[in-house]
Parts: structure tokens; C-alpha cells; sequence
């Protein structure tokens, strides 16, 4: 049939050989190298850095340890990470912040959520050794998320006593005191809207 030609089928190791010198001069692929690895914020272990982009970028999640309940020492977890840099080179470094959702995202990869665990047992060792560590799994969304509620200051921790102030006025101007100048007694509250 095809006389000085070859055969279709002859030609398909020459075909293979060509696809793979083209695929060779490609660039690479864009890829993460998924390192999950320590990376201190302020204090040695307070930190886990988590490569997810490529060009070694990802996220930094911070670490702090709960100790408000007696006896025990847990994760207090911040959903919001710092944007990590360099996480496949020498010097990572981390600033601003990543969104939440890769924080929920990484937290999903089975070595991401064990490192953390391993991470904060270190961690509370390090800052409480007398304190049992309790392992608290970190939130899977917005939805999950408890942020810590710090009580409010009030006004009356915030503001000196008028009485006091008064006093204090008057003996600096010289002035003289009066019995009402020493009385503490706080003065009642103020009525409430109309």
C-alpha cells in the first residue's frame, strides 16, 4: 500500500518520543509542596507554618494556649492566619493575613490537624508543665468559631471618684475641707433614657 511511507503503527514510538521532548520544554508545573512545619511567631513553637500555594505560599496559624481553667491547658484557636512567604526556602516569613477559608481549608488535611496537635501539646508543656493538656479540635468554619469574650471594663473602673478629685482639687488650691470632701460614698446611678 504505502510504498517509501511508513506504516501508521511504526510511527507511534515516534509520536511517544516527540510528546515527551515537547513535554519537556514546558515550564514547571505550579504546585504546593504541602510542608506542614513549626514556624515561631514570638516564642519557639507558638506557630505552624502550612504550605498549600505554590512558590512555597500559605499560611502561618498562630498558636496560644488556654490556661483560664484550672488544671487544664488547651488550644485557643485564632481562625485568622498570617499569609506565609518563602515556605519552601531557607527564611519563611509571615505577614498581613490570609483569609479565614484557607485557614478552615488547611485544617481539613489530616497532617495539617495532627501537627497542630502535636504542636500544642509541645506548646503547653513548654507553658504550663503542671497543667494536663486537653486537645480541643480547632473550628471547621465561621459557624463553629467561639470567640474569646473578655468582660467589659465598666465605668467605674475607668473613671477616679469624684469625691477624691474634688478633694484633691481643693488641696491643691489651698482650700479649705469640708466634711462632704471625705465622704466615698459613690454617688447613685443615673436614671436610664426618658
Amino acid at each position: 500500500m504505502l510504498r517509501g511511507w511508513a506504516k501508521p503503527r511504526d510511527l507511534l514510538p515516534l509520536l511517544g518520543a516527540l510528546a515527551l521532548l515537547s513535554g519537556g520544554c514546558m515550564g514547571p508545573l505550579q504546585h504546593s509542596s504541602g510542608r506542614v512545619f513549626p514556624l515561631m511567631r514570638h516564642n519557639p513553637g507558638d506557630g505552624l507554618a502550612v504550605v498549600n500555594g505554590p512558590n512555597g505560599a500559605g499560611i502561618h496559624i498562630w498558636l496560644d494556649p488556654d490556661t483560664e481553667t484550672a488544671g487544664i491547658c488547651r488550644p485557643r484557636w485564632n481562625p485568622d492566619p498570617a499569609r506565609l512567604s518563602g515556605g519552601d526556602g531557607p527564611t519563611p516569613s509571615s505577614s498581613g493575613r490570609a483569609p479565614r477559608q484557607e485557614f478552615y481549608a488547611a485544617l481539613r488535611r489530616g497532617p495539617v490537624r495532627w501537627a497542630l496537635r502535636r504542636q500544642m501539646a509541645q506548646l503547653c508543656q513548654q507553658r504550663a508543665p503542671a497543667r494536663r493538656f486537653q486537645w480541643q479540635a480547632p473550628p471547621s468554619s465561621d459557624a463553629e468559631f467561639l470567640p474569646v469574650l473578655h468582660p467589659l471594663v465598666e465605668e467605674e473602673h475607668l473613671l477616679s471618684n469624684p469625691t477624691a478629685a474634688r478633694r484633691a482639687e481643693k488641696q491643691l488650691l489651698g482650700l479649705p475641707l469640708t466634711p462632704k470632701d471625705w465622704d466615698e460614698t459613690p454617688p447613685p446611678p443615673a436614671p436610664e433614657g426618658p
